[in-house]
């Protein structure tokens, strides 16, 4: 059976602020679902190991996300994840970050987990990653020095749906200028809109509506 990695946060708060924050809870779920169904596992894994913080664990008339939080499986992987450097990159067929505003604190600077991506990628894996979660994508360096995403196309979440979702003023960054600046292209839709853009097995997504595509399209590759 096939395994996707999957990396979360260990930080559990909005940047530096009090506000409980994490992996925000639809993009993990979401994707899972697609994984699932087409018959994948996967392993849930952090930075230090441990119980991993979600949020928008309580969001209403949404099925998917209740169903896959239910599940004793989930629970149980959740609130045990598996420590970053007790894992062989070998045993994943892709690797997926999901977003939240928990990543930008940790993951987006982590460079143990960005060279697991590297070796991954360079091995003719794909990566994965929606909303927020791009920002794991940024400290990626290859062999040969170069950044990932310096002749990649990519999108994320964008500074106007940061405007309207409030945290502006309290974000440790602003991933749309730093995927701007980092990549070849940064393309983004309307707010809140679905958007997948893939680009030589980077695939990543805009925001909370476009986790099911990104995970539809990492399933594609991985078939």
């Amino acid at each position: 059976m096939k395994k996707v990695l999957i990396f979360v946060t260990n930080h559990a708060t909005l940047g530096e602020t009090k506000e409980e924050n994490g992996t925000f809870s639809p993009e993990l779920t979401h994707a899972l679902h697609v994984f699932l169904e087409a018959g994948f596992d996967y392993d849930l894994v952090s930075i230090k190991g441990g119980k991993a913080p979600v949020y928008g664990t309580d969001i209403e008339d949404d099925a998917v996300n209740a169903k896959i939080l239910a599940n004793e499986t989930f629970q149980q992987r959740i609130n045990n994840t598996i420590p970053a450097a007790d894992i062989d990159v070998n045993d994943y067929a892709g690797i997926f970050y999901p977003g939240g505003f928990g990543l930008l604190s940790d993951l987006a600077t982590n460079e143990a987990v960005a060279k697991m991506s590297a070796q991954h990628y360079e091995q003719g894996g794909v990566l994965a990653a929606v909303c927020h979660g791009p920002a794991g994508l940024l400290p990626i360096t290859l062999s040969n020095g170069e950044k990932l995403l310096a002749d990649k196309t990519v999108t994320g979440f964008t500074r106007e749906e940061e405007v309207d979702y409030g945290t502006i003023d309290n974000i440790p960054f602003l991933l749309e200028e730093s995927l701007a600046r980092a990549a070849k292209q940064f393309r983004k839709g309307q707010p809140w809109g679905e958007l997948v853009v893939e680009d030589n097995r980077v695939i990543t997504g805009q925001n909370p509506a476009s986790a099911h595509a990104v995970a539809v399209a990492l399933v594609k590759h991985l078939l």
